[in-house]
Protein backbone atom coordinates (compact mmCIF):
# COMPACT_ATOMS: atom_id res chain seq x y z
CA UNK A 1 0.00 0.00 0.00
CA UNK A 2 1.26 3.43 -0.63
CA UNK A 3 1.48 5.76 1.84
CA UNK A 4 -1.47 7.41 2.70
CA UNK A 5 -2.26 10.93 2.99
CA UNK A 6 -4.28 11.51 6.24
CA UNK A 7 -6.52 14.55 7.33
CA UNK A 8 -6.63 16.39 10.07
CA UNK A 9 -8.85 18.79 11.42
CA UNK A 10 -8.14 21.55 13.35
CA UNK A 11 -10.74 21.61 16.43
CA UNK A 12 -11.70 24.25 18.22
CA UNK A 13 -8.96 27.15 17.30
CA UNK A 14 -8.90 28.77 20.81
CA UNK A 15 -8.56 24.99 22.49
CA UNK A 16 -5.53 22.47 22.48
CA UNK A 17 -6.14 21.07 19.40
CA UNK A 18 -3.83 23.06 17.17
CA UNK A 19 -0.54 22.82 19.69
CA UNK A 20 -1.30 19.05 19.96
CA UNK A 21 -1.14 18.54 16.52
CA UNK A 22 1.71 20.99 15.94
CA UNK A 23 3.78 18.65 18.88
CA UNK A 24 2.86 15.57 16.60
CA UNK A 25 4.04 16.78 13.22
CA UNK A 26 7.15 17.92 14.49
CA UNK A 27 8.77 14.47 14.69
CA UNK A 28 9.70 14.10 10.96
CA UNK A 29 9.80 10.42 11.66
CA UNK A 30 5.66 10.83 11.14
CA UNK A 31 6.31 11.64 7.41
CA UNK A 32 8.04 7.85 6.79
CA UNK A 33 4.67 6.31 7.85
CA UNK A 34 1.84 8.78 6.33
CA UNK A 35 1.84 12.51 4.52
CA UNK A 36 -0.62 14.20 7.12
CA UNK A 37 -3.01 17.41 5.61
CA UNK A 38 -3.66 19.39 8.41
CA UNK A 39 -7.35 21.61 7.44
CA UNK A 40 -6.77 25.24 8.64
CA UNK A 41 -4.98 28.14 7.81
CA UNK A 42 -1.54 29.03 7.78
CA UNK A 43 -2.08 31.98 10.32
CA UNK A 44 -3.59 30.10 12.72
CA UNK A 45 -0.73 27.03 12.35
CA UNK A 46 1.97 30.12 12.43
CA UNK A 47 0.13 31.30 15.61
CA UNK A 48 0.38 28.63 17.58
CA UNK A 49 3.49 27.56 16.07
CA UNK A 50 5.39 30.71 17.68
CA UNK A 51 4.74 29.30 20.89
CA UNK A 52 5.66 25.92 20.77
CA UNK A 53 9.30 26.16 21.81
CA UNK A 54 11.06 23.16 20.82
CA UNK A 55 8.68 21.57 18.51
CA UNK A 56 9.45 23.18 15.26
CA UNK A 57 6.82 22.30 12.49
CA UNK A 58 7.77 22.53 8.55
CA UNK A 59 4.89 22.61 6.39
CA UNK A 60 4.09 23.88 3.01
CA UNK A 61 0.26 25.17 2.55
CA UNK A 62 -1.94 24.40 -0.03
CA UNK A 63 -4.79 24.96 -1.87
CA UNK A 64 -5.90 21.80 -4.01
CA UNK A 65 -4.72 18.69 -3.29
CA UNK A 66 -2.33 18.23 -6.68
CA UNK A 67 0.34 19.68 -5.03
CA UNK A 68 1.06 17.50 -1.84
CA UNK A 69 4.16 16.81 -1.48
CA UNK A 70 4.91 13.27 0.01
CA UNK A 71 7.57 14.51 2.08
CA UNK A 72 6.27 17.69 3.73
CA UNK A 73 3.34 18.23 6.18
CA UNK A 74 0.66 20.77 4.22
CA UNK A 75 -1.89 22.84 5.43
CA UNK A 76 -5.07 23.09 3.43
CA UNK A 77 -6.34 26.69 3.67
CA UNK A 78 -10.13 26.78 4.42
CA UNK A 79 -9.98 30.07 5.15
CA UNK A 80 -8.09 33.37 4.50
CA UNK A 81 -9.27 36.00 6.57
CA UNK A 82 -8.09 37.20 9.93
CA UNK A 83 -9.52 35.84 12.91
CA UNK A 84 -8.91 36.43 16.61
CA UNK A 85 -7.33 33.92 18.01
CA UNK A 86 -8.04 33.68 21.86
CA UNK A 87 -6.53 30.75 23.52
CA UNK A 88 -8.85 28.87 26.68
CA UNK A 89 -11.91 31.22 25.67
CA UNK A 90 -15.21 29.74 24.59
CA UNK A 91 -16.32 31.79 21.78
CA UNK A 92 -18.62 31.75 18.12
CA UNK A 93 -15.02 32.68 16.36
CA UNK A 94 -13.80 29.00 18.01
CA UNK A 95 -16.42 27.04 16.46
CA UNK A 96 -17.29 28.58 13.53
CA UNK A 97 -13.72 27.89 12.32
CA UNK A 98 -13.67 24.37 13.88
CA UNK A 99 -16.98 23.39 11.69
CA UNK A 100 -15.19 25.27 8.83
CA UNK A 101 -12.39 22.81 8.96
CA UNK A 102 -13.98 19.85 9.90
CA UNK A 103 -16.71 20.23 6.26
CA UNK A 104 -13.55 21.16 4.30
CA UNK A 105 -11.85 17.71 5.54
CA UNK A 106 -15.25 15.95 5.16
CA UNK A 107 -15.61 17.19 1.66
CA UNK A 108 -11.76 15.99 0.74
CA UNK A 109 -13.24 12.05 2.49
CA UNK A 110 -15.50 12.17 0.28
CA UNK A 111 -13.91 13.10 -2.84
CA UNK A 112 -10.53 10.50 -2.02
CA UNK A 113 -8.22 13.32 -1.17
CA UNK A 114 -7.37 11.65 1.84
CA UNK A 115 -7.43 8.22 2.87
CA UNK A 116 -8.33 8.72 6.79
CA UNK A 117 -9.42 11.40 9.04
CA UNK A 118 -8.04 12.88 12.32
CA UNK A 119 -9.95 15.00 14.20
CA UNK A 120 -9.15 17.41 17.17
CA UNK A 121 -11.95 18.22 19.64
CA UNK A 122 -14.41 20.96 19.06
CA UNK A 123 -16.79 21.91 22.17
CA UNK A 124 -20.40 20.82 21.34
CA UNK A 125 -22.02 24.02 22.49
CA UNK A 126 -20.39 26.92 20.35
CA UNK A 127 -20.23 24.43 17.20
CA UNK A 128 -24.19 24.91 17.27
CA UNK A 129 -25.75 26.39 13.88
CA UNK A 130 -28.21 26.00 11.25
CA UNK A 131 -25.85 24.68 9.40
CA UNK A 132 -24.49 22.38 11.97
CA UNK A 133 -27.15 20.77 14.52
CA UNK A 134 -25.10 17.90 15.45
CA UNK A 135 -23.75 17.19 19.33
CA UNK A 136 -20.44 15.64 17.96
CA UNK A 137 -17.93 14.43 15.22
CA UNK A 138 -19.84 11.09 15.22
CA UNK A 139 -23.30 11.86 13.88
CA UNK A 140 -21.90 14.34 11.56
CA UNK A 141 -19.61 12.34 10.07
CA UNK A 142 -22.50 9.29 9.99
CA UNK A 143 -25.24 11.80 8.13
CA UNK A 144 -21.83 12.52 5.58
CA UNK A 145 -21.04 9.03 4.58
CA UNK A 146 -25.20 8.04 4.44
CA UNK A 147 -25.12 5.29 6.89
CA UNK A 148 -28.00 4.25 8.92
CA UNK A 149 -25.79 3.78 11.85
CA UNK A 150 -22.30 4.39 13.53
CA UNK A 151 -20.66 3.43 16.69
CA UNK A 152 -18.65 5.45 19.13
CA UNK A 153 -15.68 2.71 19.81
CA UNK A 154 -13.29 3.88 22.49
CA UNK A 155 -9.97 1.33 22.36
CA UNK A 156 -6.41 1.39 23.76
CA UNK A 157 -4.07 -1.86 24.12
CA UNK A 158 -5.91 -3.14 26.98
CA UNK A 159 -9.74 -2.20 26.27
CA UNK A 160 -11.79 -1.45 23.95
CA UNK A 161 -15.25 -0.13 25.06
CA UNK A 162 -18.56 0.34 22.73
CA UNK A 163 -21.44 2.60 23.41
CA UNK A 164 -25.14 2.06 22.65
CA UNK A 165 -26.09 5.40 23.68
CA UNK A 166 -23.56 8.12 23.32
CA UNK A 167 -24.28 12.02 23.97
CA UNK A 168 -28.00 11.39 25.66
CA UNK A 169 -29.10 12.91 28.79
CA UNK A 170 -29.01 10.29 31.78
CA UNK A 171 -32.58 10.96 32.51
CA UNK A 172 -33.90 9.53 28.96
CA UNK A 173 -30.94 7.24 28.25
CA UNK A 174 -33.49 4.20 29.00
CA UNK A 175 -35.98 4.64 26.40
CA UNK A 176 -32.87 4.40 23.99
CA UNK A 177 -32.33 1.38 25.34
CA UNK A 178 -34.14 -1.17 23.04
CA UNK A 179 -33.68 -4.72 21.69
CA UNK A 180 -32.87 -3.35 18.18
CA UNK A 181 -30.29 -0.70 19.13
CA UNK A 182 -28.50 -3.10 21.33
CA UNK A 183 -28.25 -5.95 18.55
CA UNK A 184 -27.35 -3.38 15.74
CA UNK A 185 -24.50 -1.79 18.34
CA UNK A 186 -23.71 -5.36 18.80
CA UNK A 187 -23.31 -5.93 14.67
CA UNK A 188 -21.22 -2.91 14.57
CA UNK A 189 -18.83 -3.71 17.11
CA UNK A 190 -18.54 -7.51 15.95
CA UNK A 191 -17.83 -6.74 11.83
CA UNK A 192 -15.28 -4.06 13.06
CA UNK A 193 -13.51 -6.11 15.45
CA UNK A 194 -12.98 -8.77 12.44
CA UNK A 195 -12.35 -5.76 10.05
CA UNK A 196 -10.89 -2.65 11.43
CA UNK A 197 -9.10 -5.07 14.51
CA UNK A 198 -8.04 -8.45 12.53
CA UNK A 199 -9.86 -10.85 15.35
CA UNK A 200 -11.59 -13.39 13.70
CA UNK A 201 -13.77 -14.72 16.84
CA UNK A 202 -14.14 -11.75 19.24
CA UNK A 203 -15.64 -11.96 22.52
CA UNK A 204 -18.05 -9.49 23.49
CA UNK A 205 -19.01 -8.58 27.10
CA UNK A 206 -22.16 -6.24 27.38
CA UNK A 207 -22.96 -4.40 30.54
CA UNK A 208 -26.45 -3.78 32.10
CA UNK A 209 -28.15 -0.78 32.55
CA UNK A 210 -29.08 -0.60 36.32
CA UNK A 211 -26.68 -1.25 39.72
CA UNK A 212 -25.95 -5.05 39.68
CA UNK A 213 -27.45 -5.65 36.33
CA UNK A 214 -31.12 -5.36 38.05
CA UNK A 215 -30.84 -8.14 40.78
CA UNK A 216 -33.14 -10.04 38.36
CA UNK A 217 -35.37 -7.06 38.02
CA UNK A 218 -35.44 -5.70 41.52
CA UNK A 219 -33.54 -3.01 40.74
CA UNK A 220 -35.05 -2.40 37.22
CA UNK A 221 -36.02 -4.68 34.86
CA UNK A 222 -34.74 -3.64 31.98
CA UNK A 223 -31.64 -6.47 31.68
CA UNK A 224 -34.73 -9.01 31.59
CA UNK A 225 -36.83 -7.25 29.18
CA UNK A 226 -34.26 -6.16 26.60
CA UNK A 227 -30.74 -6.52 27.47
CA UNK A 228 -30.85 -10.26 27.86
CA UNK A 229 -33.24 -11.03 24.59
CA UNK A 230 -30.74 -8.94 22.82
CA UNK A 231 -28.02 -11.41 23.79
CA UNK A 232 -29.88 -14.59 23.60
CA UNK A 233 -30.28 -13.88 19.79
CA UNK A 234 -27.16 -12.61 19.15
CA UNK A 235 -25.68 -15.53 20.54
CA UNK A 236 -26.86 -17.48 17.02
CA UNK A 237 -23.82 -15.04 15.21
CA UNK A 238 -21.36 -14.42 17.72
CA UNK A 239 -19.51 -15.03 20.96
CA UNK A 240 -21.34 -12.77 23.26
CA UNK A 241 -22.14 -12.42 27.37
CA UNK A 242 -23.51 -10.82 29.75
CA UNK A 243 -25.25 -8.65 30.83
CA UNK A 244 -22.14 -7.70 33.66
CA UNK A 245 -22.71 -5.15 36.36
CA UNK A 246 -20.55 -2.79 35.42
CA UNK A 247 -19.01 -1.81 38.38
CA UNK A 248 -17.62 -5.48 39.61
CA UNK A 249 -17.01 -6.19 35.53
CA UNK A 250 -14.02 -3.30 35.68
CA UNK A 251 -13.32 -3.47 39.18
CA UNK A 252 -12.49 -7.47 38.93
CA UNK A 253 -10.64 -6.97 35.55
CA UNK A 254 -12.95 -9.04 33.84
CA UNK A 255 -12.57 -7.11 30.83
CA UNK A 256 -9.21 -8.60 30.25
CA UNK A 257 -11.18 -11.75 28.97
CA UNK A 258 -13.32 -10.01 26.35
CA UNK A 259 -12.12 -8.51 23.00
CA UNK A 260 -14.56 -5.52 23.24
CA UNK A 261 -17.15 -4.17 26.07
CA UNK A 262 -20.64 -2.41 25.19
CA UNK A 263 -21.52 -0.27 27.36
CA UNK A 264 -25.42 1.40 27.45
CA UNK A 265 -24.15 5.02 27.93
CA UNK A 266 -21.55 7.31 27.98
CA UNK A 267 -19.79 7.73 31.49
CA UNK A 268 -20.92 4.17 32.07
CA UNK A 269 -18.10 3.19 29.71
CA UNK A 270 -16.02 6.18 29.45
CA UNK A 271 -14.86 6.97 32.97
CA UNK A 272 -13.39 3.45 33.53
CA UNK A 273 -11.67 3.32 29.77
CA UNK A 274 -10.17 6.98 30.35
CA UNK A 275 -8.80 5.71 33.42
CA UNK A 276 -7.72 2.51 32.08
CA UNK A 277 -6.38 4.01 28.79
CA UNK A 278 -4.23 6.39 30.90
CA UNK A 279 -4.44 9.78 28.71
CA UNK A 280 -3.46 7.33 25.46
CA UNK A 281 -6.99 6.49 24.11
CA UNK A 282 -8.35 6.55 20.79
CA UNK A 283 -12.36 7.44 19.86
CA UNK A 284 -12.88 5.55 16.28
CA UNK A 285 -16.26 5.99 14.39
CA UNK A 286 -16.90 2.02 13.80
CA UNK A 287 -19.40 1.52 10.98
CA UNK A 288 -18.22 4.60 8.72
CA UNK A 289 -17.25 3.49 5.17
CA UNK A 290 -13.78 5.83 5.81
CA UNK A 291 -11.83 5.79 9.08
CA UNK A 292 -11.72 8.46 11.49
CA UNK A 293 -9.52 8.28 14.41
CA UNK A 294 -9.83 11.14 17.61
CA UNK A 295 -8.12 11.63 20.78
CA UNK A 296 -10.00 10.97 23.95
CA UNK A 297 -9.77 13.94 25.25
CA UNK A 298 -11.70 17.58 25.26
CA UNK A 299 -10.79 20.98 23.92
CA UNK A 300 -8.83 21.89 27.68
CA UNK A 301 -9.54 25.47 27.44
CA UNK A 302 -7.86 25.19 31.07
CA UNK A 303 -4.50 24.71 29.96
CA UNK A 304 -4.72 26.03 26.05
CA UNK A 305 -2.23 28.53 24.71
CA UNK A 306 -0.06 27.65 27.57
CA UNK A 307 2.18 24.95 25.47
CA UNK A 308 1.73 21.98 28.42
CA UNK A 309 -0.63 20.47 26.79
CA UNK A 310 0.47 16.47 26.18
CA UNK A 311 0.01 14.81 22.85
CA UNK A 312 0.06 11.95 23.07
CA UNK A 313 -3.53 10.54 22.43
CA UNK A 314 -3.66 12.45 19.79
CA UNK A 315 -0.31 10.58 18.24
CA UNK A 316 -2.04 7.57 19.19
CA UNK A 317 -4.85 8.54 16.78
CA UNK A 318 -3.39 9.09 14.19
CA UNK A 319 -1.19 5.96 14.20
CA UNK A 320 -4.50 3.95 15.50
CA UNK A 321 -6.17 5.71 11.71
CA UNK A 322 -2.96 4.12 9.96
CA UNK A 323 -3.51 1.16 11.54
CA UNK A 324 -6.81 0.73 10.94
CA UNK A 325 -6.36 1.76 7.39
CA UNK A 326 -4.13 -1.34 7.06
CA UNK A 327 -6.30 -3.74 8.61
CA UNK A 328 -9.10 -2.57 6.23
CA UNK A 329 -6.81 -3.20 2.68
CA UNK A 330 -5.84 -6.83 4.09
CA UNK A 331 -9.48 -7.70 5.56
CA UNK A 332 -10.41 -6.76 2.14
CA UNK A 333 -7.45 -8.69 0.27
CA UNK A 334 -8.72 -11.61 2.52
CA UNK A 335 -12.27 -11.40 1.46
CA UNK A 336 -12.06 -10.97 -2.36
CA UNK A 337 -13.80 -13.97 -3.84
CA UNK A 338 -12.54 -16.63 -1.60
CA UNK A 339 -14.51 -19.11 -3.56
CA UNK A 340 -12.16 -18.10 -6.00
CA UNK A 341 -8.93 -18.98 -4.34
CA UNK A 342 -10.16 -22.33 -3.12
CA UNK A 343 -10.77 -23.50 -6.21
CA UNK A 344 -7.35 -22.19 -7.44
CA UNK A 345 -5.81 -24.08 -4.38
CA UNK A 346 -8.06 -26.92 -5.26
CA UNK A 347 -6.83 -26.88 -9.11
CA UNK A 348 -2.96 -26.84 -8.19
CA UNK A 349 -2.99 -29.42 -5.84
CA UNK A 350 -4.51 -31.66 -8.25
CA UNK A 351 -2.33 -30.70 -10.91
CA UNK A 352 0.84 -31.26 -8.37
CA UNK A 353 -0.25 -34.38 -7.84
CA UNK A 354 -0.58 -35.55 -11.18
CA UNK A 355 3.02 -34.09 -12.15
CA UNK A 356 3.88 -36.16 -9.02
CA UNK A 357 2.30 -39.41 -10.21
CA UNK A 358 4.07 -39.04 -14.13
CA UNK A 359 7.38 -38.59 -12.50
CA UNK A 360 6.57 -42.12 -10.74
Amino acid sequence: MSKPIIGISCGDVNGIGPEVIIQALSDVRILEHCTPVIFASHKLINFYRKAAGEHNLNYQTIKDFSRINPKQVAVFNCWEEDITITPGQLNETGGRYAVQSLMAAAEALKAGHIHGLVTAPLHKKNVQSEAFNYTGHTPFLKDVAGTSDVLMLMYSEMLRVGLVTEHVPLKDVAQHITKQSIISKLNMLHGSLRKDFGIDKPRIAVLGLNPHAGDEGLIGAEEETVIKPAIKEMKQHMLVYGPYSADAFFARGSYRQFDAVLAMYHDQGLIPFKTLAGGEGINFSAGLPFVRTSPDHGTGFDIAGKNVADAGSFIAALFGCLDIIEQRAGYEERNRNPLRKITAEVLKNVEDEKIEQQDY
